[in-house]
């Protein structure tokens, strides 16, 4: 799809959003969770701070853009899981510190500097694999007997085996000598590693406040950091391992933070326990997790975007077109407006305000890390990288509206809001107990009813064709079509049949007009007449005067055949209502 096609189906989202910046071939890879927007250098203007992916295995860059140019990049020696900016103390120049996660280590970056590494702490040893390491370094056991035992231990301990005796079995037979030999003076470690992180303010809740750094690890813990010391302050458990996080509050005061696990389960964490407040449980893996106040919307992999309360109580759920790539939240404090990105498979992200999807932005590649925020000195830009590698930044124009109501085709919204259902009274109780204990002899009734009802409609509408009282004759061989006039307010009126030939090329001939009245109200000078050719398609009117005999102020029908030469039976039949005369008559 060419640029100019994307902004032709885009012109309603080009309306609120300028083009500031494409570049196909910025060969950037990576995620929403390794994008951040920044004030680096304290000028007031922020920097794009990106975790590149590279190729996964090499290449693996800590990359600051300014503006569309590339500002700065620093090697990073894993692959980054994650990626935040953070003040971490009340120094001038408040300058946020970088802190990227990468295997056990957070680096933590100051003025684009390596400044601290954080490791996470070791985990237990298992004391079995411990002790067949020790007779191994000790030449009690050679290699077979030594895998042979951690395979044992590896399929019955409730502790893990270490990375180093992982590798080991995976060896094949001829290249185990050789690792033994060489790590076997060496001590265990069993390492665990970060899969998720993010920022908690520490005591205030101001925009330049200082923040801990919160992680969750494979090892299915959550930990909160000291901003200076990087000491542990809280430890929290999970019954799975965490793959997303969003956070909020403040960690002396009140905080949560809602974490979306492996096992398909968003759990939600408080600064009381250790354990989860509330589990939502959901039908499909979630692939994004945003807070909006106090509602937690979520992108699952079955195509849907869901709403949930902290309690986990869902509120709406939203069907989508096509597969969730990756979601952000959209900000804007100045404007009061909140909303959700939500980018998809299909060449577009879409923005939702509550359930309402307010805006539709096509791109030219699939998007795999969204970002919002303030760039350089725009507060609503929009950063978008490609699966392909590509860079896409748009500014929200400042003359943008959003409607609320929903762009996307379906119901009307009003569909969706519960009516206000009444309570059961007494009546109404008392009613439904009838209906149930009676419930055959009802319907019995109910059905005979409905029959005669057919059949006072069936005999209704023999009797109609018999006696030719429809507007149109039923005769295939004289299909004809007639309508009355009536003109005048009295005693004198004006009687107009306007008789036409809907044949296809058939005309119609000897056929007569006879009209039936009570002599003693009403007089015609003819009450017969003959009817001339019909031509197929044209409209043949037929006038005619009538005089209302009586000043009673009363009014009767005058019936109106239309009668076809050697035949008893009226083609057509017409019912007159006679107005009522307004005049006098002469005398």
């Amino acid at each position: 799809m060419t640029a100019a096609q994307i902004e032709q189906e885009n012109s309603m989202a080009s309306s609120k959003w300028l083009d500031a910046h494409y570049d196909p071939v910025a060969n950037l890879y990576t995620f929403s969770s390794c994008m951040a927007l920044a004030d680096l250098h304290g000028d007031g203007e922020s920097k794009l701070v990106v975790g590149d992916l590279g190729t996964g295995t090499n290449n693996m860059k800590l990359k600051v853009y300014r503006g569309t140019g590339l500002l700065s990049e620093n090697t990073l020696l894993d692959l980054p899981t994650g990626l935040v900016a953070f003040l971490m103390d009340q120094h001038e120049p408040r300058t946020p510190a970088v802190a990227v996660a990468s295997g056990p280590f957070i680096y933590v970056y100051k003025n684009l500097r390596p400044y601290f590494k954080f490791t996470l702490p070791s985990l237990e040893v298992n004391a079995l694999e411990q002790d067949v390491w020790n007779q191994a370094r000790e030449d009690m056991i050679d290699t077979m007997t030594l895998k042979e035992m951690l395979e044992g231990i590896r399929d019955k301990a409730e502790i893990p085996l270490s990375v180093r005796s992982l590798r080991f079995l995976m060896l094949e037979p001829q290249e185990m000598e050789a690792f033994v030999n060489l790590y076997k003076e060496q001590p265990i470690r069993r390492q665990t590693v970060i899969t998720c992180i993010g920022t908690l303010k520490k005591n205030m809740a101001d925009e330049d406040a200082v923040s801990c750094l919160v992680i969750g690890t494979e090892n299915k813990d959550v930990f909160v950091l000291d901003p200076e010391a990087f000491t542990i302050l809280s430890k929290m458990s999970l019954p799975s391992v965490p793959t997303m996080m969003d956070v909020t509050g403040q960690f002396d005061v009140e905080f949560r933070i809602t974490v979306g696990c492996r096992d398909g389960n968003i759990y939600i964490l408080r600064r009381d326990s250790a354990q989860p407040k509330y589990c939502i449980e959901l039908s499909a893996h979630p692939v994004g997790l945003v807070r909006m106040g106090k509602n937690v919307v979520v992108g699952c992999a079955q195509e849907t975007l869901r709403c949930y309360t902290q309690k986990g109580k869902k509120l709406w759920t939203v069907y989508l077109p096509a597969a969730v790539t990756t979601m952000g939240l959209m900000d804007l404090p100045t404007r009061g407006f909140q909303a959700v990105l939500v980018a998809l498979s299909s060449l577009e992200v879409h923005v939702y305000r509550e359930k309402n999807l307010v805006s539709t932005i096509k791109t030219p590649d699939v998007v795999t890390s969204i970002c919002f925020g303030r760039y350089g000195r725009e507060d609503g830009t929009l950063v978008m990288t490609t699966k392909g590698g590509g860079l896409i930044v748009k500014i929200l124009k400042r003359t943008a509206v959003f409607e609320d109501r929903d762009s996307a085709p379906g119901p009307p919204l009003a569909q969706s809001i519960r009516l206000n259902v009444p309570k059961k009274t007494k009546l109404y109780v008392d009613q439904t107990m009838r209906e149930r204990e009676n419930a055959v002899v009802m319907h019995r009734a109910f059905q005979m009813d409905l029959s005669r009802l057919r059949l006072a409609a069936a005999r209704s509408y023999v009797k109609a064709l018999e006696s030719s009282l429809t507007p149109m004759s039923a005769s295939i061989t004289e299909p004809l079509k007639m309508n009355a006039v009536v003109q005048g307010l009295g005693p004198s009126f004006k009687l107009t049949l306007n008789i036409q030939n809907t044949a296809a090329s058939r005309p119609v001939m000897n056929l007569a007009i006879y009209f039936l009245f009570d002599e003693s109200l009403y007089s015609m000078s003819t009450a017969f007449f003959k009817i001339p050719l019909l031509v197929p398609g044209l409209n043949y009117p037929i006038d005619t005067f009538v005089e209302c005999l009586s000043d009673k102020g009363i009014s009767d029908i005058i019936k109106v055949f239309v009668l076809r030469e050697g035949k008893s039976t009226p083609l057509l039949t017409a019912h007159i209502n006679m107005p009522v005369s307004e005049g006098l008559p002469l005398n």
